[in-house]
């Protein structure tokens, strides 16, 4: 444009101009606001399962770390019962060795082992299916983040179409990218009900 009334118009310009007095856009305009649409939604409900996708992958590690503290704690009480036995079994060799004056003694020691040891039993029964269901838990938490990886994958490809059918403009790539991101959302629909 210069000051002497003379004005010239870019390519740019001109489509400009006629996308504001809504021109020209016709077909075309309502698929590229479409897809803009489209695009926006779909980033907004991918974060969303990226992010879902993250804690669940961070729970998974934390409910694993969870079952080998408790199974580190199950082997010690193992380990204690173990000891026991071993006292009960030295103290029953005593009984059995001992003059019939001592053997009260030592049958009141193997009482007490077998006691002791019945109450750790119980402990470490428990830790065990403590960390059998900590376990459980890392690896339901697991797939569900292989839900979420999955859902959100599937919708960046949808994403990437819609750019792919803005430039070709082609009507079967918009289809293609509805369609991925319909799949993207009913995965993320089945990681949420843990499926």
């Amino acid at each position: 444009m210069s000051g002497h009334g003379f004005h010239v118009h870019g390519p740019h310009d001109h489509e400009l101009e006629h996308a504001q007095q809504g021109g020209h856009g016709g077909e075309h305009g309502g698929m590229i606001n479409q897809i803009a649409l489209f695009t926006a939604i779909i980033a907004t409900v991918g974060a969303l399962f990226g992010y879902m996708g993250g804690a669940t992958q961070a729970n998974a590690g934390l409910y694993k770390n969870n079952a080998a503290i408790k199974k580190t704690e199950a082997s010690n009480q193992w380990n204690y019962f173990q000891s026991k036995s071993t006292k009960q079994s030295l103290a029953e060799l005593a009984r059995d060795l001992a003059p019939e004056d001592k053997k009260a003694i030592y049958q009141g020691k193997i009482d007490r082992y077998e006691k002791e040891k019945n109450e750790i039993k119980v402990v470490a029964d428990k830790m065990e299916l403590d960390a059998t269901q900590w376990d459980k838990q890392s690896d339901e938490q697991m797939h569900q983040h292989h839900r979420w990886a999955q859902s959100t994958t599937v919708l960046q490809v949808a994403i990437a179409l819609a750019a792919i059918s803005l430039l070709t403009k082609k009507k079967w790539l918009e289809y293609a990218m509805f369609g991925a991101g319909g799949v993207g959302v009913v995965v993320g629909v089945m990681a949420t009900l843990h499926i």
